[in-house]
């Protein structure tokens, strides 16, 4: 998508650095996250930007073939320590690409989870949830109603197998599908979310009140004990999809925004599914 040039000013790297800090502050992400500009130079000319969710070999071959001037992926490249770039690296040979082809590397991380529009509201909104809040308030300087993960109610309830199948239809199609944990007749209404991980959420109180979670990538320990205090006490069903999924949803919606505001840039969202899974077997239905 793009939008009509306006204007003699030619966007620069710095123009979509500035829409995009507007867009998801710095400040706004968790103080374990590294968002933002990881390579690139702010008087760089800018006229089309790839987005995805991971910079991996195959998002970066995209944006060097579209002849991308930016890559915004929602997973920074280096968000745990690294000590060398040498090209024998995994990291290191994605970078020295992205340099040599003159591609900027941005990342939207946790600061792009929280706000309206987000990864989380995004998933409530394709469910159709009513009267969403956040699951945790952010802290200033994050604008009232953003924080993580979402919670809300359908708009009529539905069993948890018809669940599981409506969360089935919004997710772009991956190996491990969508797994469940509950009676699939069990009757939900009230759902408690986060786009990406979200075991370390399991014992929220808003969750621990909900009728259903839906996240990703539950371990085995703490989605059983989650299960089993359920059983004693009372709790949610979960429904377990992919990470990369669950975080795709957001791209289209993060590109049409950015197309309004740099007109004459042409924003593409990668189709690439860089989930790791490549296929299952024996799997019991």
């Amino acid at each position: 998508m793009s939008g009509a040039a306006t204007g003699q000013h030619e966007a620069t790297l710095a123009d979509l650095r500035r829409v995009t800090e507007a867009f998801w502050p710095a400040a706004t992400a968790e103080s374990w996250d590294r968002v933002g500009l990881v390579t690139g130079r702010d008087d760089r000319p800018l006229r089309r930007v790839l987005l995805a969710v991971d910079a991996v070999a195959a998002t970066v071959d995209e944006a060097i073939a579209l002849g991308a001037d930016a890559l915004i992926t929602h997973h920074p490249l280096l968000l745990r320590g690294v000590h060398t770039i040498a090209e024998d690296t995994g990291k290191g040979a994605l970078l020295a690409r992205l340099i040599r082809a003159d591609c900027a590397l941005i990342a939207a991380h946790t600061n792009a989870d929280a706000p309206a529009g987000g990864v989380s509201d995004e998933i409530a909104r394709r469910l159709g949830l009513h009267g969403t809040e956040p699951l945790v308030q952010g802290a200033p300087p994050a604008a009232h109603g953003a924080g993580l993960g979402r919670t809300g109610t359908l708009p009529e309830p539905l069993t948890l197998r018809a669940f599981a199948e409506l969360v089935d239809g919004i997710m772009p199609r991956t190996v491990t599908g969508v797994r469940v944990a509950g009676d699939p007749e069990r009757i939900v209404s009230r759902v408690a979310l986060l786009g990406g991980a979200g075991d370390s959420l399991l014992d929220h109180p808003a969750v621990r009140s909900a009728d259903v979670y839906l996240t990703s990538d539950l371990r085995h320990h703490p989605a059983q004990d989650a299960i089993e205090l359920a059983r004693a006490a009372g709790g949610p069903a979960l429904v377990d999809v992919a990470h990369w999924a669950s975080e795709s949803l957001w791209l289209e919606g993060a590109a049409e925004r950015l197309a309004e505001q740099l007109p004459g840039v042409e924003f593409t969202v990668s189709e690439l599914r860089t989930d790791p899974w490549d296929f299952a077997v024996g799997g019991e239905r």
